[in-house]
């Protein structure tokens, strides 16, 4: 596929390349390179969950939810968080990836996007304590609480939960930790079967890679806990076990939430450390989100407004010398473009932007006056919108 091509000699895409020069075509829609896969701009369909699955198979909806986006003129997309394991999902209407049967749906996913020449990646995610709840559109309550006959056990680092309200999860031993990095290897494997052009690692929001990182989550005494480098072993063990299994020339994303935003939570001087030994194990892009230890996903010191986020990606990009996604509330074409063309981050993962409007990336291309603007479209929309005439 045209979007796929061999790296040069020498190629890992380490470090962050430079933004892109200024000229014609704005910073938002140059390519960006990272191992073999080429994104055709900087706009990434981020990984929403539609809590719709059936026992962890994908549905008709998904195959709409990602047609819709597969026609918009995006540089590549990432499906939602699936879990590893059948415990390891949040809800029982999330996607998995812990049975070889998952895989169909997957591909048929997969085959959307490359239908357009876009890369597509997959987020393979653990719960941990977070998990066994209601879908959101039920109330996101703990199954525990109102249908018990659905609920199932959840596990953490420590037993500790995300809040008084919700339960308490068992912490894992030393031979339950193994067992879930080899389900991360074992998904990565299925990702790969699938067709996937990149992987994404879920390590922000409170789930269980997240968990291992924070002090907020994470009480334990052994390797696993109390230092820094004690809580980022589970992380880098995952990310370890991730890289060894995919092909050399797969990019790897790693999901992160930046700063806890809590007294005694992880740090943006932590998440650098992390993403330092991140990339030192072959991770190519840290996708920077933040809060969710005890909370909702993206929340933390300060109230959500237009790229809030931001500035993560970008200390994180500058300090830590790898490439970022920056996300959070990234609603305007200008407001993209600046982030690429000021070099805080590589690209931009937009979610419910792009639910308000899937045409986002067009829309783009006429407020930035790139010199082609319908040749974002595929070619079947882009030749009757080109010829059409508003008086």
């Amino acid at each position: 596929m045209s979007f796929v091509r061999a790296p040069e000699a020498g190629d890992t895409s380490a470090g962050p390349p430079s933004p892109p020069s200024s000229g014609a075509v704005p910073a938002l829609f140059a390519p960006f390179q990272v191992r073999r896969v080429t994104f055709r701009n900087r706009v990434v369909v981020s990984p929403m969950c539609q809590y719709c699955a059936a026992d962890g198979h994908a549905v008709t909806w998904h195959f709409a939810h990602h047609g819709r986006f597969s026609l918009s003129g995006v540089g590549g997309a990432l499906v939602e968080a699936s879990g590893v394991t059948r415990e390891g999902r949040i809800t029982p209407g999330c996607l998995g990836i812990y049975t070889d049967s998952h895989i169909d749906g997957l591909r048929r996913i997969v085959a959307i996007y490359h239908d357009q020449q876009i890369p597509i990646g997959i987020q393979l995610a653990h719960s941990g304590r977070k998990g066994s709840a209601a879908v959101p559109l039920d109330g996101a309550a703990p199954l525990a609480q109102h249908d018990p006959a659905s609920a199932w056990e959840t596990v953490g680092p420590s037993a500790i939960p995300m809040t008084p309200q919700w339960p308490v999860p068992r912490a894992l031993d030393e031979r339950e930790i193994g067992h879930l990095i080899d389900a991360f290897r074992t998904a990565a494997r299925r990702a790969v079967a699938a067709g996937f052009d990149f992987v994404e690692i879920h390590g922000a929001h409170g789930y269980l890679v997240h968990s291992f990182l924070s002090p907020l989550a994470n009480a334990r005494q052994d390797s696993w806990g109390g230092s820094l480098g004690n809580r980022m072993r589970f992380a880098l063990s995952v990310a370890q076990a991730v890289r060894e299994v995919i092909p050399r020339d797969l990019p790897l994303f790693y999901r992160t939430s930046s700063v806890d935003g809590l007294e005694g939570g992880a740090t943006i001087a932590d998440n650098v450390a992390l993403a330092q030994e991140l990339k030192v194990r072959g991770v190519d892009v840290i996708d920077c989100s933040s809060g969710g230890i005890t909370g909702p996903s993206g929340r933390a010191a300060q109230p959500p407004s237009p790229g809030y986020l931001v500035p993560y990606a970008r200390e994180i990009r500058r300090d830590a010398q790898v490439a970022t996604m920056a996300v959070g509330l990234i609603i305007e074409p200008h407001q993209a473009n600046e982030i690429i063309a000021s070099g805080s981050a590589d690209l931009v993962a937009l979610g419910r932007q792009l639910l308000e409007d899937p045409n986002f990336v067009y829309h783009a291309a006429r407020a930035l006056a790139h010199p082609q603007p319908f040749s974002v479209l595929p070619r079947s929309y882009a030749f009757f919108l080109e010829r059409r005439r508003i008086t």
